[in-house]
């Protein structure tokens, strides 16, 4: 794990994961610290000794744990056991999808007490404390139901799977070059289709086609609606690099088709 302070207030938890076992994608946890103090942990990666001492230096008052979508929870349980008094929040379906799990010891039933969902109104509510940071979007018709971050009082804004950035530098850069899985050609070509780099003409299909063809439409005015109300200017993905510079201009680029029309 690569623990870095992006700002005095956030802290990024960059860990290697290969999806499939074969695609080096990383992962990514962030904590952020409130204005009132309390810290909210985003997509939680596992809670080792190293991850518990910076929590504790940055005043160890976990009060919320996020889901940012439905596939980042598998270490909301740990972190709640450590945590006890720190809210759940996450998206619709997460909840029942974990009370379906029986079998592993890492996923627990614990309720949630925010669930972010289709039907929910806008604003997005957590409560005073978190709304006072943070603005929230929810995008339904992603496949991993999505929830986005704004921390205000930094520009940054969080995510999990809506926008990849690789490849994943920082979370192998502890791996030795020798035990980093090779992606061959299947995994070459997802890499590609997850690059920001240059025309980012991959990931626009990828994103066009495959993310948001559920609900083109709900999907283009959501992201437009991030790219002209919010004021960014870092993107912390959950699998590749941090956008540390030109965030704006990365998002206006990748998802230029679902905020001007199709070329």
């Amino acid at each position: 794990m690569v623990i870095r302070d992006l700002t005095p207030n956030v802290t990024i938890f960059s860990v290697p994961f290969s999806r499939y076992g074969k695609i080096p994608i990383g992962g990514r946890g962030t904590a952020v610290r409130l204005s009132s103090g309390s810290l909210a942990v985003f997509s939680p990666v596992a809670l080792t000794e190293a991850t518990k001492a910076k929590i504790a230096s940055l005043g160890g008052n976990v009060k919320y744990l996020v889901a940012t979508d439905i596939e980042h929870h598998i270490f909301l349980s740990d972190w709640k056991k450590a945590y006890p008094d720190a809210k759940l929040i996450g998206p619709e379906g997460l909840p029942e999808k974990r009370l379906k799990v029986q079998n592993d010891p890492k996923i627990g039933h614990e309720p949630f007490d925010v669930v972010i969902g289709k039907n929910t109104p806008r604003p997005y509510s957590i409560d005073t404390e978190f709304d006072r940071d943070f603005e929230v979007e929810y995008i339904p018709s992603h496949p991993n139901k999505e929830i986005v971050f704004l921390y205000k009082p930094d520009k940054v804004l969080i995510e999990a799977d809506l926008l990849f950035n690789l490849p994943a530098t920082e979370q192998y850069s502890k791996v030795p070059e020798e035990e980093r899985p090779k992606p061959g050609l299947l995994g070459g070509w997802f890499m590609r289709m997850n690059s920001t780099e240059g025309e980012a003409k991959g990931m626009k299909r990828f994103l066009w086609w495959v993310v948001s063809r559920g609900d083109r439409e709900g999907f283009n005015e959501i992201v437009r609606r991030i790219y002209r109300e919010w004021d960014f200017e870092v993107i912390v993905p959950c699998h590749g690099e941090v956008i540390e510079r030109g965030a704006k201009e990365v998002w206006g680029r990748v998802f230029e088709w679902h905020l001007g029309g199709k070329k």
